[in-house]
């Protein structure tokens, strides 16, 4: 099966870090900015890196942005530049378009003129950052929708020592734990004791709860925060 490949308009602290982490994961790059110092530095960590135009329909599509599956465009300081560069791309036929916003206004543009997914770094960070500095129990959330997350979370000491029935989880607080990860001590090939990680996926309900646990919980929103304050 051929690989996906990704294009990667704006070579900013974001976009140089989108490019470098695909072209890590072994899918070809192609790195466009109009900034000859900043494709330059990237030229070593991605396929292809060119200087173009992000405005210049022919510019783009002599660079091959027309060859990409996925196009993340990240000007997002620029919105001006940003907005054309969407439209120009999504005119061009690539089907799916990732834009870095700086605003909802922005995004709302981003959308109507063909975005496929709008993205926020420096709004989800903030608001990662955030959730670490008041719930540092908080290992990971991902919102599945407006009302239903997916959060990652070190086990209460209520729930030590109990069964997944016995703790209440779902009938108290409203949540599904869908797995449950346990760092367990063993012995490795050179006699020393090192730790591994067990997963165990979709557990029941006599399955018990251990200190230093970490809970994969999905609920609403609502209820989660009250599993944060335990």
């Amino acid at each position: 099966m051929t690989k996906k490949q990704f294009g990667v308009i704006g070579l900013g602290t974001f976009g140089s870090n989108v490019a470098k982490e695909l072209f890590k994961r072994d899918f070809p790059v192609l790195a466009i900015d109009h900034d000859e110092e900043l494709v330059n530095k990237i030229s070593p960590f991605v396929t292809q890196a060119i200087v173009a135009d992000a405005t210049d329909d022919n510019a783009l599509k002599n660079a091959g942005i027309t060859d990409c599956d996925s196009v993340i465009i990240s000007i997002g300081e620029d919105v001006e530049t940003s907005i054309l560069a969407t439209l120009i791309v999504k005119d061009l036929g690539v089907k799916n378009v990732i834009v870095k916003c700086v605003s909802q206004w922005h995004s709302k543009i981003a959308v109507k003129i063909g975005a496929d997914k709008v993205v926020y770094p420096e709004l989800e960070m903030a608001k990662k950052l955030a959730e670490s500095m008041v719930s540092p129990n908080i290992l990971e959330q991902i919102e599945f929708s407006h009302d239903y997350n997916l959060v990652e979370i070190i086990a209460p000491k209520e729930f030590w020592g109990k069964t997944i029935k016995s703790s209440g989880v779902r009938n108290k607080y409203g949540i599904n734990i869908i797995a449950i990860k346990r760092q367990i001590p063993f012995v490795n090939d050179d006699g020393q004791t090192d730790i591994k990680e067990d997963t165990n996926i979709a557990p029941g309900p006599d399955d018990e709860i251990l200190e230093n646990d970490v809970l994969v919980v999905v609920g609403k929103q609502e209820e989660l925060e009250k599993l944060k304050k335990i």
